[in-house]
């Protein structure tokens, strides 16, 4: 699973909208009982022809309201209907917290000719993800790498002003470099940074791209000396950071919203680590240990070698 992904699933408002999720209460009714003890799956995946927007054939109700409202258009008669582009949105973005990987990618390809950037950068993340599944053959998750760049670069084209869409075209900017050599990755590193910042810039109270650039940072300074000279014979002024930076970045990320992701406690540790800060990094790592492991990457994070707290605790009683 993306660890950026897995971040935005556990955290729905960094990515820029809050889901409206209706809750049972002790006088919710029937609607409420259905809502909370049913989940969604759709059957059917069509395209209107008429009305160019997407047809579904919906079975229960999803947890969202605006779900809800689109299934009571079609449950006494379970028949195809077709859904406002904000119940679309509302859909995409309940499946996506839901991992429903494969149904959202169907949902959201109907819109690749779209010109709105919100149907746009969803499908570019989606494609991505589809493309990490582990079920994908090596072709077909390169396929999908290059598409999900283009539909992320032509959200931006559309709207220059959405802080998702630079946020994805860094991360799939980086997926394509994989495919085309270390020269072209390296170069692409300046680019990624710049539309990360510009990122924060449009939405300051996004922890996830702080969190991204504050890696960036960090990878840039943790570079080995001779991967330094690789670079510095490649481009004159290869990319370069320091992990002062990259701990800013971490920090920055804690302070917009404090405890939000376990791999930021982890970065915050090993950058204090790698900073000779033995105390903080402990400190750090023991709230990693300490973090509720909610997710698949939770539970790797508490057992990746430097999350291991205990062991930097003797170091820390020698140096006081």
């Amino acid at each position: 699973t993306c660890s950026i992904c897995a971040l935005e699933r556990t955290t729905p408002h960094l990515r820029g909208h809050s889901p409206r999720v209706c809750k049972m209460t002790s006088n919710g009714g029937l609607s409420c009982l259905v809502l909370a003890f049913t989940s969604v799956f759709l059957c059917h995946l069509l395209t209107c022809a008429q009305s160019g927007r997407a047809a579904f054939l919906l079975g229960l109700p999803a947890l969202s309201c605006l779900g809800y409202a689109a299934y009571r258009k079609v449950q006494s008669s379970a028949v195809v209907c077709a859904l406002e582009r904000g119940e679309v949105l509302e859909l995409a973005d309940y499946l996506y917290s839901c991992a429903e990987t494969e149904k959202l990618y169907q949902l959201l390809v109907q819109y690749k000719d779209s010109n709105d950037a919100e149907f746009l950068w969803r499908l570019a993340r989606a494609s991505r993800d589809l493309s990490l599944l582990p079920n994908i053959e090596a072709g077909q998750k390169k396929q999908l790498t290059f598409e999900a760049f283009e539909y992320v670069k032509k959200a931006l084209e559309k709207d220059d002003l959405c802080s998702a869409a630079h946020k994805w075209y860094a991360v799939c900017l980086s997926d394509v470099g994989d495919y085309e050599g270390v020269k072209v990755k390296i170069g692409n590193s300046y680019i990624i940074r710049d539309h990360l910042e510009r990122a924060i810039e449009l939405n300051p109270k996004d922890a996830t791209s702080i969190h991204i650039l504050g890696y960036w940072c960090f990878a840039f300074a943790e570079l080995p000396w001779y991967q330094r000279k690789v670079a510095a014979v490649i481009f004159s002024s290869p990319p370069e950071s320091t992990y002062e930076e990259a701990l800013a970045f971490f920090l920055k990320a804690e302070e917009v919203d404090p405890n939000f992701y376990s791999k930021n406690l982890l970065m915050l540790g090993k950058t204090y680590l790698a900073m000779k800060d033995k105390e903080k990094a402990l400190l750090w790592l023991t709230k990693t240990k300490e973090y509720p492991a909610h997710t698949l990457e939770d539970k790797e994070v508490h057992t990746h070698p430097d999350s291991r707290p205990m062991v930097y605790s003797v170091f820390v009683y020698i140096s006081v």
